[in-house]
């Protein structure tokens, strides 16, 4: 920001309809300030999002770190950095249960490292009982819940899904909620995964934390 000859108070170019002009600044302004982060009493545990493919997890999730100020780790990238190849690669060379037994000690070992974080999880990943036991003992997890056709929606937008190239995505999804929504329905707190925007979406994950702290005192 430039000051005149004169030494009168800097100009800042503004923009006039189709032309840009030069016009005074009375005052620099203070940046605005961060929205509060909210007090959701989670006493150092983890939040960890479940639910099927394109649920939203990754992105509510890196949202929702930001507006409670915690870190974001996704379980599928952490699985490939441990492994050094893709997910994809992973089930086309060694099977789904090679890669079942190596999400859950990723998941474990994320959640035993002790800092509070945001954790989006893959969609198998709630259905192994020993990652259940471990999220509920170190940390909230929250269900992100979205109907058939956003599901398939969103996963179009995606071609490594190793589990939508064994038959018709629809078929196969309708699979997937019929054996998963149950297990899905042990989380701690369930929240809508619309078209909504994804901040609208964090809104209810909080609000909906903040119901749960409410109802039990405290995150227990």
């Amino acid at each position: 920001m430039a000051s005149d000859a004169a030494g009168r108070l800097p100009v800042l170019l503004q923009r006039d309809g189709d032309e840009f002009k030069a016009g005074t600044v009375i005052q620099d302004l203070p940046d605005p300030p961060s929205p509060p982060v909210p007090d959701l009493g989670l006493a150092g545990r983890s939040v960890v999002l479940v639910g099927l493919m394109g649920a939203g997890k990754s992105s509510i999730g890196r949202r929702l770190a930001q507006r409670l100020g915690l870190e974001f780790l996704d379980a599928d990238t952490e699985i490939e950095r441990a492994a050094g190849c893709t997910i994809e690669e992973i089930f086309a060379r060694f099977g789904e249960p090679a890669f079942r037994d190596g999400e859950r000690r990723v998941i474990l070992r994320l959640l035993e490292e002790g800092r509070p974080l945001v954790l989006a999880t893959g969609g198998g990943a709630f259905m192994d009982a020993e990652t259940r036991a471990a999220i509920r003992r170190w940390g909230i997890s929250v269900w992100l819940r979205a109907d058939i056709e956003v599901l398939l929606r969103r996963v179009a937008r995606r071609s490594n899904r190793p589990l939508l190239k064994q038959g018709d995505p629809r078929a196969v999804l309708e699979r997937l909620m019929a054996i998963r929504h149950p297990v899905y329905g042990e989380a701690d707190v369930v929240v809508e995964s619309d078209d909504s925007p994804p901040d609208a979406t964090v809104d209810r994950v909080i609000d909906a934390l903040r119901l749960r702290q409410g109802a039990t005192g405290g995150m227990e």
